[in-house]
């Protein structure tokens, strides 16, 4: 689709604005009519993302109070497009009046120039980070629809830089989103030694989606792991995914990587491990779908960088402004979204896939 901001089949999700606009938002199509919903199912998932929150977040502050302009009457959705808007408060576009004509490396001012020939450098514009917001809102509304069915997704800190979580005892109960207490002391270290020289961390975020039934995704193009994949590799700092034991599968054996089934005799099918990350063949197969995504250091850094301007000269470029150390911990609630929204798509596309249940549906 022409622009690319629109994601879904079934549960579509189209996002708007720009990181120093009026607001960002979104439109939300194809949720269906009677699902209980409010602002107040918004602001816990909009408060994980927000910014100015610990000391390695950015200090922007934004409110990030969600404003549901359509979709939803007296409490309850009518079937129709939910629209959601954010408004943008604590702007500070004259930071970025010195790279107006310069590219920033690890940007994307050089693509989206070669692209459209004109950019938005206010902070990035539709590049930014910023944009991330708009997916929470609609992840929410996508989490509060799977809640009902029993479905739940979970993102947490994996790693930071070479520190990376032996255990799970404490998600969110840091400001890392590490589970691992022991991990959050000398991930927070080596995030601070970074930031004193004005660089910045990546790291790895991990997802658990538990409740799936067997039989979501379609087994070529749309496989539901493809999909996945699509979905989590469309936030901008994510560098590679991979599902149950990813590239590890590839230093394994077929009898060590293969998922034993196991049965009980009453029709309940099971496996005894799940190497696969809970998909086999583009489709559900029951398990917890396992995933995880590697996120890059935030590119924005204090650090003398070498760069051009638009005419091709040369030029050392210090980024002003107020940026994220690293952007693992605030990305967790945007993947987690994310995983919602695929799961919320396949979902509802899963009543025409067999002939018998469109008959229960339409037969009376």
């Amino acid at each position: 689709m022409a622009g690319g901001s629109v994601f879904g089949r079934n549960f579509t999700v189209s996002t708007f604005g720009e990181s120093h606009g009026k607001a960002i938002g979104c439109v939300i199509d194809g949720c269906p009519a009677g699902l209980k919903l409010s602002e107040e199912d918004l602001i816990p998932y909009m408060d994980r993302r927000r910014p100015g929150q610990s000391e390695f977040a950015t200090a922007r502050s934004e409110s990030d109070t969600p404003e549901i302009l359509s979709g939803v009457f007296e409490g309850t959705t009518t079937g129709t497009p939910i629209a959601i808007l954010i408004k943008n408060s604590d702007q500070h576009s004259s930071d970025y009046s010195n790279i107006a004509d310069v590219f920033r490396p690890g940007h994307a001012d050089y693509t989206y120039h070669e692209k459209y020939s004109i950019r938005d450098y206010r902070g990035g514009g539709r590049s930014s980070g910023r944009e991330t917001a708009a997916r929470v809102a609609a992840g929410a509304v996508a989490a509060k629809l799977l809640s009902s069915f029993g479905i739940s997704a979970k993102a947490y800190t994996r790693s930071i830089g070479p520190v990376i979580i032996s255990s799970y005892d404490e998600a969110e109960a840091n400001d890392l989103n590490m589970p691992d207490h022991d991990a959050y002391l000398k991930a927070s270290e080596y995030i601070r030694a970074l930031r004193e020289k004005g660089d910045s961390a990546g790291g790895v975020i991990e997802c658990v989606i538990k409740g799936v039934t067997p039989g979501l995704g379609d087994p070529v193009f749309d496989k539901l792991d493809a999909l996945l994949a699509h979905a989590v590799m469309s936030i901008g700092a994510v560098k590679g995914f991979e599902i149950g034991d990813g590239f590890e599968a590839s230093l394994s054996s077929g009898s060590a990587n293969n998922d034993p089934f196991t049965g009980d005799g009453n029709g309940n099918i099971n496996k005894s491990s799940n190497h696969s990350g809970g998909i086999l063949g583009g489709i559900s197969d029951g398990s917890d779908i396992i995933f995880r995504c590697a996120v890059k250091p935030t590119p924005s850094i204090s650090m003398s960088q070498k760069t051009t301007d638009t005419k091709g000269n040369e030029r050392d470029i210090i980024i002003q402004g107020r940026h994220d150390p690293v952007i693992v911990p605030r990305a967790c609630v945007v993947v987690e979204s994310m995983a919602d929204l695929v799961i919320a798509d396949a979902m509802l596309s899963r009543p025409a896939d067999r002939l018998k249940d469109i008959t229960d549906i339409f037969r009376k």
